[in-house]
């Protein structure tokens, strides 16, 4: 079951969901609006490997905005900080930026119960695209759980992204043993 507007609204009220900044006009029947951060990042080598720590570049975009490109893979990362201690938040892209040939994020829209960070987002578009600094550019929507959490994400020894962060953090899959 997605929530809808007021029961988001009561979770905030609970303390069960937390978004920081929170604006009451990104509110929508039952989303949350969040908007791309300031930072946006690269990966250093054009080849990528599953097994190594690869390295990202981190840049601040201008205020006049960013042209991304097609062919490349951009972290960029959410301004808004959240947390979900009682449902499992889902980061959609806003039909808007859709539109525009962007996708933020390539397999990770879904968050865990507990998971306390701002969202990195994998960003590509199908064309030559100019970004900005704190436009909307996702939505989160919150399902409720059936059952109790054992470990919440927060809470997990392994857990590879719990540091809180305002710039988008690289994938860990190096820390996985496989």
């Amino acid at each position: 079951m997605i929530l809808t507007d007021q029961q988001i609204l009561a979770e905030i009220e609970r303390g069960n969901i937390v978004i920081e900044p929170y604006d009451r006009t990104c509110l929508g029947t039952n989303s949350y609006d969040v908007h791309l951060g300031r930072y946006l990042a690269t990966y250093r080598d054009a080849v990528l490997d599953a097994r190594a720590h690869n390295q990202i570049d981190v840049f601040e975009m201008p205020p006049e905005g960013f042209v991304l490109q097609p062919g490349t893979l951009y972290l960029g990362v959410t301004e808004e900080y959240t947390e979900s201690h009682a449902q499992v938040p889902f980061l959609e892209g806003k039909s808007s930026v859709g539109r525009l040939g962007i996708d933020i994020h390539a397999t990770a829209g879904k968050g865990d119960v507990g998971f306390c960070n701002t969202w990195t987002l994998e960003i590509s578009v199908t064309q030559q695209v100019r970004v900005y600094p704190g436009m909307p550019i996702g939505q989160l929507i919150y399902f409720a759980v059936q059952g109790d959490v054992q470990t919440f994400y927060n809470r997990k020894a392994n857990a590879k992204y719990n540091e809180r962060t305002d710039k988008p953090v690289e994938s860990m899959m190096w820390k996985n043993t496989w």
